[in-house]
């Protein structure tokens, strides 16, 4: 999901508690955490298209996580990259693009599901075998469409998921990516999502000033830090309104040091004081079965995994431990 900065990341370790929440949360799970896909599954599936996000649900994950960004048009476009390079078959920034050239891409172009490197653009071209479908070169799945392999916008994956929580992750989209830059996106997506009555959003940055600003303008849409709204919480303050749920990976490397975020006591005071927590795996985090297990008996509300099917499985095998509920 997101990279903590390392002095960020050690304020957030040393500093202590915090003020209580208050009211209940919808987000802290009582019986079982949440199968966040993250990206859609982007190492079972082809990253952000809808095909992911189809197939993930189906897989039993509860939650889809994705990233947001404005287009030359002003629209809020599903890609987790600041370029198209990477995922598509074309160049450019998605800043750059209008809704027209985004939807000529190929979304699944460089995903190589066989492949340990995903998404690497070096492998055999039969390799990537869904290449081709959103084009129309390549008949799509039975129960698909080419449009399920294109890049979505963000109203057309609410749309075709009107049940389903989603986890929204506001980027910035110029090689540049600065303060800024977020802040704009957020005005744009409180935009998009202030006349919405959905309640099962959950809108997050890297960028605290991105989250205060969408907050200002959205502020029934429930929210995750920034940085630097985790590290206030550690510091005995609050992480700021609006605030539901705590996203964090498990460890950071500091210093030559692996430093523990997400232990026992830290979940379990989140919980005292009314918020969730969610995972997701940065730097030396495993994102398999063994750390599932261990972060299911950790307690923790939801884990934003790259491999929903895989993450369900476990789920089901694993029970959480009565002192969770």
């Amino acid at each position: 999901m997101r990279r903590f900065a390392p002095a960020a990341l050690a304020v957030m370790l040393v500093l202590g508690a915090a003020a209580p929440a208050g009211a209940a949360n919808r987000w802290v799970q009582k019986r079982a955490p949440l199968n966040i896909a993250h990206q859609g599954g982007e190492d079972e599936f082809p990253s952000n298209t809808l095909y992911a996000f189809r197939k993930a649900v189906r897989a039993g994950a509860d939650m889809l996580e994705l990233d947001i960004g404005v287009n030359k048009d002003g629209e809020v476009i599903v890609m987790h990259d600041t370029t198209v390079d990477g995922k598509t078959n074309g160049h450019g920034t998605v800043a750059s693009k209008t809704l027209r050239q985004i939807k000529r891409l190929d979304a699944a172009y460089w995903f190589a599901p066989a492949r340990q490197d995903h998404y690497g653009h070096d492998h055999p071209a039969r390799a990537y075998r869904f290449r081709g479908i959103a084009t129309g070169r390549r008949p799509a799945p039975k129960g698909f469409t080419p449009a399920d392999f294109r890049v979505p916008t963000l109203t057309e994956v609410m749309k075709a998921f009107p049940h389903t929580p989603i986890n929204v992750e506001i980027k910035g989209r110029t090689p540049d990516e600065d303060t800024a830059e977020y802040v704009k996106n957020a005005e744009v997506l409180a935009r998009l999502l202030k006349a919405s009555r959905r309640r099962d959003l959950i809108v997050v940055s890297f960028q605290q000033d991105a989250v205060d600003r969408f907050h200002a303008l959205a502020p029934k849409v429930d929210l995750a830090p920034g940085i630097l709204g985790v590290a206030k919480w550690l510091g005995m303050s609050s992480p700021g309104p609006g605030v539901v749920a705590f996203q964090v990976p498990i460890t950071f490397q500091f210093g030559g040091q692996l430093l523990e975020i997400t232990s026992a006591e830290n979940v379990a005071r989140a919980h005292r004081e009314g918020y969730a927590w969610q995972n997701w795996f940065a730097g030396d985090d495993r994102d398999d079965a063994p750390t599932w297990r261990r972060l299911i008996d950790l307690c923790v509300d939801g884990t934003m995994t790259s491999r929903p099917r895989a993450y369900e499985k476990v789920l089901r095998a694993h029970k959480r431990p009565a002192s969770c509920g």
